[in-house]
């Protein structure tokens, strides 16, 4: 809870002023009880009726005062606990969004957003919570007590005898379900994982008609997410019932012994009533600290889960300049004998919208060496998961490798701000995201681009035709994933957006796939004409994409197995040689 606590420091003054209101309204709710006993007890028999009044008008303004008091105090705790919450979610959204490729991996987006929702909710839950019924419950319990001492010794030994047997009960069962809810957590991000590879996979399930399977998978995920939280729930459920029914045998021994010592005329039936009375406030106060705990485990175990991501401290330091490794090879980018492999762990093998590959497997890239000089372009094609976008990862720094450097610009990519590196880089991923906004704003996406800049950068990316063919042009409205685009429409979008911010080096990471031959030749032709400064490289399953660069790489289970121009490669490398006759129809 040391987070929360660090969340919670800045409105410390308003929480204490939000206890204070509810203490004086809690104090003041003790008191009627009281004021009603001595109404009945002590008033009536006098038929005074103006003192009747008098007392009945002051148990009217007690409880107007009460009511004014406990939601004055509920309103404040609910604003306390909306504006933590709010500003816990948007540092988590920050470091989620600065997280390295490792870190990521770690987590996984499905387990950062049920830390963004439903534990950023557990805690928001406790904190309104704790302003309130953490102070409401200890006082009427134990102001509860103590007034009925006051009132008949030996009736509120009942109560004394009782209390501490349920709080015992409580902290006990409590001690048992607070690690569990950790389990229900967990469970919660497997079963948010599978649902959303199938919202963004929907397509291929709904095409191969793996929709029966892929809904077993989820029952079977959510079926062990409802028995781990059914469990928990159990548990900590526990005390209740517990508790009332230790609370309503004393209530019904509080009735039997008040109703003979009245007969006996040791005590008055007042008394008895505002033992009742009390005994429910106990009652109450007793529940509520039982709500407490199970609160305060639910939001013990989300703060512990939050503070695991906002306390990371950064795996991918900058590095001073002087510090950095130097290279006298020439180059604007340079691979200097990088080797790399994914840490152990990592195994979701996808390559997301954050562009990160994340598979663990042994040594991805096996001593890396080649240079482009500035304005320079390189392809490189391979197989799948031979680690061409592992590649583009390590230039970006999204990962360090574990030998050799990278170097962009004559420094090692380590010295470089995040920010001031990533400034470099026009860059379209696989599978890269359109946001739910107008065409604009996703090719602009938070930069002060002018409408020439937009329009240039979308002709040059073949995409200004079709943006033009619709009735409102650039501030056509994207669907969710772009999902009222086509592909070759969405690739040549995101172009778009790489080539608006005039970068110094432009990443086409498969970018072309759904483009037909004719329009990815008319882009490559655009790149070189108004684009010939950048440096590009160009990851492509395509050698028609890359065989006009100056040089290609050929990449296979991590290795270069053949670096040079289309031509130097058709003569040397036999499987780059393969490729290109079975891609253009030579192949036996």
């Amino acid at each position: 809870m040391r987070y929360l606590g660090k969340i919670l420091k800045k409105y410390r003054g308003f929480i204490a002023l939000t206890m204070v209101i509810k203490l004086l309204g809690t104090f003041l709710e003790l008191l009627l009880p009281y004021v009603l006993e001595h109404l009945i007890d002590n008033v009536a028999p006098t038929g005074d009726r103006a003192m009747v009044l008098i007392w009945g008008l002051a148990m009217a303004v007690l409880a107007v005062l009460v009511r004014t008091l406990n939601v004055s105090s509920n309103r404040m705790s609910v604003r306390t606990a909306r504006e933590a919450a709010r500003e816990m979610r948007t540092e988590l959204f920050h470091v989620s969004l600065n997280l390295s490729g490792a870190q990521m991996d770690e987590f996984g987006l499905p387990s950062i957003t049920s830390r963004m929702t439903a534990d950023s909710y557990n805690v928001q839950n406790f904190i309104r919570a704790a302003q309130t019924m953490g102070v409401r419950a200890p006082i009427m319990m134990i102001g509860g007590i103590a007034i009925t001492l006051t009132m008949d010794r030996g009736l509120a030994m009942i109560l004394c005898f009782m209390v501490p047997i349920m709080i015992v009960l409580v902290i006990l069962i409590s001690k048992r379900g607070i690690p569990m809810f950790d389990q229900v957590q967990r469970g919660m991000d497997d079963m948010v994982r599978i649902m959303r590879e199938n919202i963004t996979g929907i397509r291929v399930v709904k095409a191969l008609s793996k929709e029966d399977y892929e809904n077993r998978r989820f029952t079977t995920s959510s079926t062990a997410f409802e028995r781990l939280d059914a469990k928990a729930s159990f548990i900590m459920a526990l005390p209740g019932p517990m508790v009332t029914l230790f609370l309503n045998a004393g209530l019904t021994l509080v009735v039997l012994i008040g109703a003979r010592r009245v007969n006996g005329g040791q005590t008055e039936p007042g008394v008895i009533l505002a033992f009742l009375t009390y005994f429910n406030m106990i009652l109450m106060g007793v529940m509520a600290i039982n709500r407490i705990f199970m609160m305060l485990s639910k939001a013990n175990a989300s703060a512990q889960r939050i503070a695991k991501v906002v306390e990371l401290q950064d795996d991918l330091p900058v590095l001073p300049e002087a510090e950095g490794a130097h290279t006298d090879r020439e180059g604007f980018l340079v691979f200097d004998h990088v080797s790399f492999s994914y840490e152990a762990g990592n195994t979701d093998a996808s390559v997301g919208a954050h562009g990160f590959a994340g598979a663990a497997r042994e040594q991805c890239l096996k001593n890396i060496d080649f240079s482009v000089k500035k304005g320079g372009s390189l392809g490189i094609i391979g197989a799948t998961g031979s680690g061409k976008t592992t590649i583009v990862n390590l230039l970006m720094r999204f990962y360090d490798p574990q030998e050799g450097r990278v170097f962009v610009d004559g420094r090692d990519v380590r010295t470089y701000d995040r920010d001031e590196l990533r400034r470099k880089f026009g860059v379209v991923f696989q599978n890269d995201a359109i946001f739910a906004d107008t065409i604009t704003e996703n090719i602009a996406f938070g930069r002060a681009l002018g409408e020439d800049e937009l329009r240039a950068a979308s002709a040059d990316a073949m995409a200004l035709n079709f943006i033009e063919g619709y009735g409102d042009g650039f501030e056509h409205m994207a669907d969710i994933h772009g999902a009222n685009f086509s592909g070759g429409q969405k690739q040549r979008l995101l172009i778009s957006r790489a080539l608006a911010g005039k970068p110094e080096v432009l990443i086409l990471d498969d970018a072309s796939s759904a483009l037909d031959y004719r329009t990815d030749a008319s882009l490559r032709k655009a790149i070189r004409e108004h684009h010939s400064e950048a440096t590009t490289i160009v990851v492509a399953q395509r050698i028609s994409s890359i065989m006009a660069l100056d040089a290609i790489i050929v990449m296979d289970e991590g290795e270069m197995i053949g670096y040079g121009t289309h031509e130097q490669l058709m003569e040397r490398c036999p499987v780059y040689r393969e490729i290109y006759k079975v891609q253009m129809g030579e192949a036996a």
